[in-house]
């Protein structure tokens, strides 16, 4: 008689095979995401300071108190005008690179490389030809500027410039990121859909775009913003490199490097690392459920 299944044994012995396969990714799962985050939220409870013996529980006083702190406010207010700047400058001349590259045959891949770079380039390296190119008196910007008459410019001191000039130099490093990424997503639009937009009378270039780019390449567009905004939320190098958080330019991640290692708050920084956390919960969330109601899925 053939018996047709697996047995008791075999079940037992393929269940423990797949327990000790996923043993080693579990491990590191829980030392490093799920530890950490459980003492983040425990910590933030507390007034725990680096190197302290002891710390006493209070409760939810860090989190009321970074909403009264005006340090803080000015770095969120700080990070809301920076996203606001790089995220759609950033899709959009992404958007717009990739759809020129995208035509071209032979110098394609120079194209690709050349805008790709500044993404490979470390950012703290960079700093030194920054703040020499924005120099107020030694940086060719400036001289530029004086040169047809226009007054030379703080970048990097001046309070009204030093956001938008943080925001230009992270816009020159994502801008070649979502270049790659909207190449990506014009690859994948079959060929067929511009042959039959041909048919139906759609022959000039932007009414192809309109039609039949633009559409197929929602969810390429969803992914390239809510990477690109977590990206944005995320700036600390610009800062901590070229400004320091001098002259009112703090951001959040720049606001919890300065209460958790150098005022040594841990566990006031650890309340603004959930706020801050939840709130890039939220926005993505958000993003995602009003904007993924209108893309095509091939």
């Amino acid at each position: 008689m053939i018996k047709f299944g697996k047995s008791h044994h075999q079940a037992r012995n393929e269940n423990i095979l797949g327990w000790a396969l996923a043993l080693p990714a579990s491990f590191l799962l829980v030392m490093l995401y799920l530890i950490p985050i459980t003492w983040v939220i425990l910590m933030s409870f507390t007034n725990y300071e680096l190197g302290a013996i002891s710390f006493d529980w209070i409760g939810l006083r860090n989190f009321l108190k970074a909403f009264e702190d005006e340090v803080f406010l000015r770095s969120f207010r700080n990070t809301l005008l920076y996203v606001s700047l790089v995220l759609p400058s950033s899709i959009f001349l992404g958007l717009g690179i990739a759809v020129l590259i995208h035509a071209r045959k032979r110098t394609r891949s120079i194209y690709e490389v050349i805008y790709f770079l500044p993404v490979t380039s470390t950012l703290i390296a960079m700093a030194t030809v920054f703040q020499f190119l924005l120099h107020p008196k030694l940086g060719p910007i400036n001289h530029i500027l004086t040169a047809v008459g226009i007054q030379a410019v703080s970048f990097i001191s001046d309070p009204e410039w030093v956001i938008p000039t943080l925001s230009m130099i992270g816009l020159w490093q994502l801008v070649g990121f979502n270049m790659i990424l909207f190449l990506a997503g014009l690859s994948s639009i079959p060929e067929e859909l511009y042959e039959a937009a041909a048919l139906d009378g759609a022959n000039g270039p932007i009414d192809r775009f309109v039609r039949i780019t633009w559409p197929m390449l929602g969810p390429t567009t969803l992914f390239v913003m809510v990477t690109s905004c977590i990206t944005g939320f995320k700036v600390f190098d610009t800062v901590a490199t070229l400004t320091q958080g001098k002259s009112g330019s703090e951001v959040l991640l720049y606001a919890l490097y300065l209460e958790g290692f150098q005022y040594f708050k841990m566990g006031y920084a650890a309340a603004l690392t959930l706020v801050f956390l939840f709130f890039i919960l939220i926005l993505s969330i958000v993003q995602s459920r009003l904007i993924e109601k209108k893309v095509h899925y091939v």
